[in-house]
């Protein structure tokens, strides 16, 4: 894409933005998204198609922006569980502040259609999780907690979303944020600790994490040795 183009686009994808955030999905029109860049329709089908495209590059837009508070915000603290305390919070309050980006973002999710920048933004709960589990703090395997974890943040966003804000209470975030990860995390094991589970869990991600991926499945002694690990945590 040359750069006429590529400046001509992201212009739309700002104006697009704008309307997105003062009327919510509904405001972002082919029509209106086309006057307000001031340029005609039959422009604005070339660079995305049809309102289903344009919401789509919006979605991506959207994961950009949080990726960015995410960077900018969680820098790595030798306590991933404490991280894991505040990306919640982070999850949560970029919510709060884009509500009509982040119900694109996740209340429209339909399954195999995310953005890259959607794995992007998973795959940093991932990371923290993993940490969690080298550091012998997990009591569940990594995968079941991704999903725990990704599926209260969600709910929880949302729901805040959904209330009127004088009557929006964040302690309730508050609250669910400590019970689940609570459920899912331990104290850190003293020397002389017996937490099978997750002194497992620690030993499984040590394998994951050592070359910043998974052993190769055809290494059958490993693959063996993980399969035992993650029996053990259960």
């Amino acid at each position: 894409m040359d750069e006429g183009r590529h400046a001509a686009r992201h212009r739309v994808l700002q104006v697009a933005a704008e309307l997105l955030e003062e009327g919510g999905s509904e405001a972002v029109s082919t029509r209106a998204v086309a006057t307000a860049a001031g340029i005609t329709a039959p422009a604005l089908y070339r660079m995305f198609g049809d309102k289903d495209g344009l919401l789509a590059e919006l979605a991506t837009h959207g994961f950009e922006m949080y990726l960015a508070d995410k960077h900018e915000a969680l820098s790595r603290s030798e306590d991933p569980v404490a991280d894991l305390h505040r990306g919640w919070d982070l999850h949560v309050d970029f919510g709060l502040r884009h509500p009509a980006f982040y119900l694109l973002m996740y209340g429209t999710a339909r399954p195999g259609r995310k953005p890259p920048a959607a794995d992007e933004a998973h795959a940093l709960l991932v990371n923290l999780l993993d940490r969690a589990a080298a550091d012998g703090r997990l009591r569940v395997p990594v995968e079941e907690a991704t999903h725990v974890v990704h599926a209260a943040t969600t709910g929880a966003t949302l729901a805040l979303i959904g209330e009127e804000a004088p009557q929006r209470k964040l302690s309730t975030s508050t609250r669910l944020r400590n019970i689940v990860i609570g459920s899912i995390t331990t104290d850190p094991p003293v020397a002389t600790g017996t937490d099978r589970a997750s002194r497992a869990l620690a030993l499984d991600a040590a394998l994951t994490l050592e070359d910043g991926a998974a052993p190769p499945l055809r290494d059958t002694e490993t693959a063996l040795l993980r399969d035992w690990l993650r029996r053990l945590a259960e």
